[in-house]
This record gives C-alpha cells, structure tokens and sequence, in this order.
C-alpha cells in the first residue's frame, strides 16, 4: 500500500477474488465478482428483489440490512447473517423496530439502508417513509434488536451516510436533499449533530457534473478514513432517452472539513453493463451501498444494487482507487 494508511478494522476473511487476466487495470480500477450478482433476488420467501443493502464484519463473519421489496411491492429492511460475506441467509420477514419513543410516527415504507460501526454499536440510516421520503435511524447491537430513533432529517431527503467516527466533537453525515418523486437533481451535503438527533451547521458537499453524473449525485458506502482523505463512493445518474443510468464514482474528501473536496474523479468505477445490471425491474443500474476494507491488505469489497433488483460484489485495493482518483481528477 506504499505510504498509504487506512484507518479503519483488520478483515482478514474479506471476501475477495483476484483481478481477472481478462480486466485490464488501466480501464478498470475494480472489477466484479465472477458469480455475481451475489445475491439474488428471491432468496427470501416473500421477496420479488434485493439490493441497495448494507454489509458490516460482525463477530468475525458478516452481518446486514437488506432491500426486501416482497411481492406485494412493499418497501422494507431485513436482517441478514454470513460467514463468508458471499453466502447470505436472509430473514424472512422484515426488521421489528423497538421505538425508542413510543410517540414516534410509523414508516410507511423503508429502502436503502447503510450501516455502520460507531463507539458501542451498529447505526442504521435509510430513507423512510413519513409524509414523503426523509431519513430513518436506528441501533443494534446484535442485529437481532433494533431501536428506531428519531428522523435525523425532515422531509424530503434520500441517501443518508453516517461516518465511522465524529469529526470535530460532532456525528457527521452525508445527504441528499430531494423531493417527493423520482428525483430529477440532487447534490450532497453534510450536516453535523452533537447527539444524532438534532442536525445543523449545514455544508455544500458537490453537485452534478457533466457525463455520468450530470442528473444527480448521493453517496453510496459510509466514507472511509485514510492518510490522503475520506474515501468517497457515490453514485451518479445521467438522463439517457431511455431514462436514468446509474453509475458509480469516488472522491476524496478533507479529513477534518469532509465538505471540502480534495479531488474527484471525472470517470465512473462501474456502470451498467452486465445483464444482470441493465436488465431488471429498473433497467440500467448500478447503486453502492456497503464497502468493506481490509486495513491490513487495502483490499476493498463494495456491495452495489444491479437493476434494482439483485445485489452485486466488486473489488479492488484502495490505494489504487485513491491514485486513481487523484490522477483523474476534475
């Protein structure tokens, strides 16, 4: 990894696959995993898809929330456990929030969930339903309880992003203002809270750009720390005549002002072009959510949405990413 250091957790039993003799690293700072999509889309007994799901190491395997839209074409979050990170067993039935407030307001719906380690336990944020989209947030510790807390946000917001750790004595959080539709704009911010309940000090993160990301931007895994900056994956979509392309792209951010932009790269990591990408219930889709990463290795694995309907692996080593993005940047 050269002089590159990642601050973050050991992950010897990532799950990983070597570059294949077919992927050029000159075109392909990442590549997909062979047997993808990873997960598929019925692996649970009520679920017409799954994707846009969350991944952390947990008791040295895996844990996650997961995207279940059943077939009644419901919205909502499952719990998962794997050994391995490849081989996932997904619970059936939909996460029982515990409120923490017994006056807090029902969701009418909840997707794309992140999680994320912080202090003592596991956060979850997602985009709920309540009057329109805003954010949700939760806790567990064993992924078998899990306390719903207060919206950080009000409506309407989508892509909400927790980082690992507090910046400056504060949570901090990365966003996407939107609206009530399919979102035809959207920029990131980041917003900061002494508590994870009340949200302020409000920052302009970067807007849409020319090509893959000229509709809208949000971020995708929660950021990760290293000696050159925050590591940031986010997805990007351009209108086509055939509607929204979802592609996905990094930057690096300040470390201690992550509203800052050291660098962002003009290319896209990954867009659709698997069958399994441009084919599903929303053609044209690849959407990160979840990244793991080896401290020790620099190894990184990101779970990402394929058409809105399954959910896909890729890999890479982060301090080519972080190379990469410099050498391309805007």
């Amino acid at each position: 990894m050269g002089n590159l250091i990642i601050n973050g957790a050991s992950v010897p039993n990532i799950p990983w696959e070597d570059r294949p003799a077919s992927s050029n690293p000159k075109k392909e700072i990442m590549w997909r995993y062979s047997k993808n999509p990873v997960i598929p889309r019925d692996l649970t007994l009520y679920s017409n898809s799954i994707f846009n799901s969350a991944v952390v190491p947990f008791n040295g395997e895996f844990a996650g929330v997961f995207r279940c839209d059943d077939t009644s074409r419901h919205m909502d979050i499952n719990a998962g456990r794997s050994k391995d990170g490849i081989n996932w067993v997904i619970d059936d039935h939909p996460v029982k929030f515990i409120k923490t407030d017994p006056q807090l307001p029902d969701s009418e719906y909840k997707y794309d969930p992140r999680v994320v380690f912080i202090e003592d336990r596991y956060y979850i944020i997602w985009c709920n339903g309540y009057n329109g989209p805003c954010l949700g947030m939760a806790y567990t510790h064993d992924f078998e309880k899990f306390y719903q807390m207060e919206n950080p946000l009000m409506p309407y917001n989508r892509n909400g992003v927790l980082f690992p750790r507090k910046i400056g004595g504060n949570y901090a959080m990365y966003h996407r203002p939107s609206d009530a539709g399919h979102t035809a704009f959207g920029d990131i911010w980041y917003s900061q809270s002494p508590n994870l309940v009340y949200w302020g000090k409000h920052r302009h993160v970067m807007s849409p750009n020319a090509g893959w990301q000229s509709t809208k931007i949000g971020a995708g895994p929660c950021p990760i720390e290293t000696t050159e900056g925050w590591l940031v994956f986010y997805h990007g979509v351009l209108t086509s005549c055939n509607g929204f392309v979802y592609s996905f792209g990094a930057a690096l951010t300040d470390i201690d002002e992550p509203w800052k932009v050291i660098a962002r790269a003009r290319p896209y990591i990954i867009n659709p072009r698997e069958i399994y990408e441009v084919t599903g219930d929303v053609p044209n889709v690849t959407f990160p959510v979840a990244a793991l990463a080896d401290k020790d290795t620099g190894r990184i694995a990101i779970y990402y949405g394929c058409a809105d309907t399954t959910t896909g692996l890729v890999f890479g080593y982060i301090d080519e990413i972080v190379a990469w993005v410099k050498a391309n940047k805007m």
